[in-house]
């Protein structure tokens, strides 16, 4: 066990790089590339909502993950896998089918995703003692966010420098052996951004075939599928047996669904141009602004609303944070009356809704952990994040483009702020227990 503390470092950082590339690509990048290739934002959301139905069943086949192989199998299968599918997303692009291409190999990296997560997490509990696993937390999720910023800023960044330098011609000629292409520059510049996102999943897997450790002494060969859906079923009636139930399930559910109408239509709300209400940004700008600055803010959030928890208690800090992550969605609002290229002006904007959202995310994430504490609290945490998920990020992603089409982004905006009065309804509803805290 000496061994593997004083290696967790060269494992546990890159493990969660892993995690957060695919589901960039997938839920993010996939937003402002479907943009680009002329799909509305109602198209845009409905699709690219649906992609997120693996992180909410998920825990239906953790099971699976738990008794059969290794979950450090499943990870290095699942990165050479998510390695190899990201690769094909570029070489869909130019053909006729691009589109149903394209979804279907993002509906299978993102069950890929999902599956490695539940494997990470499950190794990041076993692969490392307690004190370490506290010591460690803030760096997975700092590498958490620096993937995100790798994918929806740095690779949105490239995609739009490489568009930068084809503007002259639109297209980018090259030969490979003794075939020649002529490519478009936006499918061209996307294309490269996949493949990059490709390799870099491979060798992430290249290197944990040999990094990582091999904590878990059985390998499972047989799944025993009566006995986990027993298993399944004693979870969920451990679940529906928790005490104030119904407000905890409004408050799962519903908490977070102005930041779900809001996730999706931002980028592209960012993106659109002026003369269909959006700020006309570049992806450069984007990139940087959104991807990058947004990306910190959200981590900075974090950081703080975690430790003012620690600090002075979940109870205490809940209206306050829950304040933080409604108000600051105003800005949107200034901004879709008061359009502007100030970058300056954008990013502030941004960055303060973004430290906003994660304060109050740090709150929200802190009650499902109070909540699921006792029997079974790893299987009922599962159960909890997929309830936040399918409420605050699926649904909403999904309906969000559909309505921003129909009312436009001012009234879509004010729209956000009104269902901010349903985060203020559960918050008041919900019960947080003086041991929770």
């Amino acid at each position: 066990m000496n061994n593997l503390r004083t290696k967790a470092y060269s494992w546990v950082p890159s493990l969660y790089l892993g995690e957060s590339l695919p589901f960039s690509a997938v839920m993010l990048i996939s937003v402002i590339m479907f943009k680009e290739l002329g799909l509305t934002d109602g198209q845009i959301t409905f699709y690219t909502g649906w992609l997120g139905l693996p992180w909410v069943i998920k825990p239906i086949w953790s099971a699976i993950i738990d008794n059969l192989k290794t979950k450090r199998w499943w990870i290095v299968s699942m990165q050479f896998f998510m390695g190899v599918a990201l690769a094909l997303v570029a070489f869909t692009l130019p053909t006729s089918f691009w589109l149903q291409g394209s979804l279907v190999i993002f509906v299978l990296i993102a069950f890929a995703s999902a599956t490695h997560d539940i494997s990470a997490d499950g190794f990041y509990i076993i692969g490392l003692p307690d004190k370490e696993q506290e010591l460690y937390v803030g760096v997975r999720n700092t590498f958490y966010r620096i993937g995100m910023v790798i994918g929806q800023g740095g690779l949105v960044l490239l995609a739009g420098f490489l568009q930068e330098r084809m503007k002259e011609t639109g297209t980018l000629d090259f030969s490979l052996f003794t075939f020649h292409f002529s490519l478009q520059s936006v499918i061209a510049s996307w294309m490269v951004v996949f493949i990059i996102l490709g390799i870099l999943m491979f060798l992430l897997g290249l290197y944990h075939t040999f990094i990582l450790p091999k904590v878990e002494t059985v390998v499972h060969d047989r799944f025993e599928f009566r006995e986990q859906l027993r298993e399944f079923g004693r979870t969920l009636k451990v679940f529906v047996t928790k005490p104030h139930l119904i407000s905890a399930l409004c408050f799962i559910l519903l908490f977070r669904l102005p930041e779900g109408l809001l996730t999706k239509i931002v980028p592209l709300f960012l993106k659109r141009g002026a003369e269909e209400g959006g700020l006309a940004m570049s992806d450069v700008d984007f990139g940087l602004i959104y991807g990058t600055l947004g990306v910190i803010g959200l981590l900075l959030g974090g950081i703080i609303g975690g430790w003012a928890v620690s600090k002075w208690g979940l109870k205490k800090c809940l209206w306050p944070l829950v304040l933080c992550i409604t108000l600051p969605d105003i800005v949107y609002v200034y901004l879709s009356y008061f359009p502007t290229d100030n970058l300056w002006l954008v990013g502030s904007c941004v960055c303060i809704e973004q430290i906003g959202y994660g304060l109050g995310f740090a709150a929200y994430t802190l009650y499902l952990v109070t909540f699921s504490r006792g029997e079974r609290s790893t299987a009922v945490f599962s159960i909890c994040t997929a309830g936040q998920y399918l409420g605050g990020v699926m649904i909403p992603g999904m309906v969000s483009g559909l309505i921003s089409e129909n009312i436009g982004y001012q009234s879509f905006f004010w729209i956000v702020m009104a269902f901010c009065l349903v985060t203020f309804a559960v918050t008041a509803c919900v019960k947080i227990e003086d041991h929770q805290d």
